[in-house]
């Protein structure tokens, strides 16, 4: 959107499944939490879908919370309307937004909607309802082509939740979904609450192309940016996820992300996130390696982007939660204070507005970026590959103080030699 915020850019958001976060499970058990969710520097607490979950074509033992089956209601294993109110002031208290988790492409295959509208579904060729995408056998899609009834009722369930004093909504496959739909969402939203956050969940290039060669609309990433503050990296994740696979060299990860700067708004604000409920856990691509996920971190916070956290991350947690079970993530190696000291920096104005230079190093497996202003010059160079060897620096010779660390990194003729740490430099103007 033209009129997004440039200081998007400088958020955290912390990514909770209520179910799984807390041995109980519950809004009530999460407010428990809150402060030292707080402490991280998180600014957006932002909750996977919360609402009664389908029974027919269940998966697992709970289900997933994104086969919804009444958008107005809560779901009882997490608590009452009181308990998320409760919680919502909880997390206002604390100076903290709530985002919520908004899937409008389907709902569940018992849902209350489909029992009172059927005509607002898609239906497959035999007449049927269906989804368009094969794999999602527990949900039916919408047909956004055939009742602006659907638009007028969707709309309407977002205006209510802001009204309760929601601060933003996280839209599931948003690319999936009519861009008009989400235009007047937004209007509709507009009139009962100001500035809320719109995060669209956008896809892959790769899947927008597979619906639309299915006769379907998708929209592209540039389409998003036209309607939402901030989307997912998606348009990047393939690159992303090849090389922790060891199937692509780093260096298609590093020009799709400068290539971000060409083909978006100026102002565009992605989300940054090294895992979510989706992927695996960026601990459980590199089978552990503390070094490799301290660098990871801090890469993520070097990008143009607000940065997202799935709740466990903080900890180094190597297993995704089942999404269709009661799965409590697990503690790990504790980088609360990297993250910490990550999140100060990112506030910084030069995060909001400043110039970033994206590198290609000649050695593979190390990233290299920096962003400076009229103030201030940031020099990051994160080692995600583990790889030795030096690499070459616009510095003058001399020693520097790494940020993160606190200890000394030397300059020799033009190069750095690298290591197991990420390397944060400051340099006043």
């Amino acid at each position: 959107m033209k009129q997004t915020p440039l200081r998007y850019r400088n958020l955290l958001i912390y990514q909770v499944f209520v179910r799984n976060h807390t041995a109980e499970g519950t809004f009530q058990a999460l407010i428990t939490d809150l402060d030292r969710i707080r402490s991280l520097g998180v600014d957006i607490v932002y909750l996977l879908p919360i609402h009664p979950i389908g029974l027919k074509n269940r998966k697992g033992t709970m289900g997933s919370p994104y086969s919804i089956r009444d958008y107005r209601a809560i779901d009882p294993d997490l608590g009452t309307m009181g308990d998320f109110l409760a919680l919502l002031d909880a997390v206002h208290q604390r100076g903290m937004k709530l985002m919520m988790d908004i899937v409008f492409n389907h709902t569940s295959r018992d849902s209350r909607l489909l029992e009172t509208h059927p005509e607002w579904f898609y239906r497959d060729a035999s007449g049927g309802f269906a989804n368009r995408v094969g794999e999602w056998w527990d949900i039916t899609d919408f047909d956004y082509t055939k009742d602006h009834g659907l638009w007028t009722e969707l709309a309407g369930i977002l205006a209510d939740y802001a009204a309760m004093g929601v601060d933003g909504f996280r839209c599931d496959v948003a690319s999936l979904i009519p861009l008009d739909f989400w235009k007047m969402a937004r209007r509709t939203v507009a009139k009962v609450r100001k500035n809320v956050i719109w995060l669209s969940e956008s896809v892959h290039g790769g899947f927008v192309k597979y619906i639309r060669d299915r006769g379907f609309a998708a929209a592209s990433e540039a389409e998003i940016f036209s309607v939402f503050d901030m989307a997912y990296e998606y348009d990047i994740q393939p690159y992303f996820d090849d090389f922790l696979k060891g199937i692509r060299p780093l260096r298609p990860y590093l020009e799709a992300l400068a290539r971000q700067e060409e083909i978006y708004p100026a102002n565009y604000v992605k989300m940054a996130n090294l895992e979510n409920h989706d992927f695996p856990r960026i601990a459980e691509y590199v089978g552990g390696d503390l070094p490799k996920i301290r660098n990871w971190t801090a890469f993520a916070f070097m990008q143009k982007a607000a940065v997202m956290l799935y709740a466990g991350e903080e900890f180094a947690s190597d297993r995704r939660p089942n999404l269709f079970e009661k799965d409590p993530w697990v503690r790990k190696d504790d980088l609360s204070s990297l993250i910490r000291v990550l999140a100060r920096i990112h506030k910084r104005k030069v995060f909001t507005s400043g110039i970033w230079k994206f590198h290609l190093p000649a050695v593979d497996g190390v990233a290299f970026q920096e962003v400076e202003n009229d103030a201030e010059k940031w020099i990051g160079i994160f080692n995600v590959g583990q790889v030795s060897g030096e690499l070459e620096i616009a510095l003058s010779d001399g020693t520097y103080r790494n940020v993160l660390t606190g200890r000394s990194v030397t300059v020799r003729n033009q190069a750095v030699v690298l290591g197991p740490d990420p390397i944060l430099i400051r340099i006043n103007k």
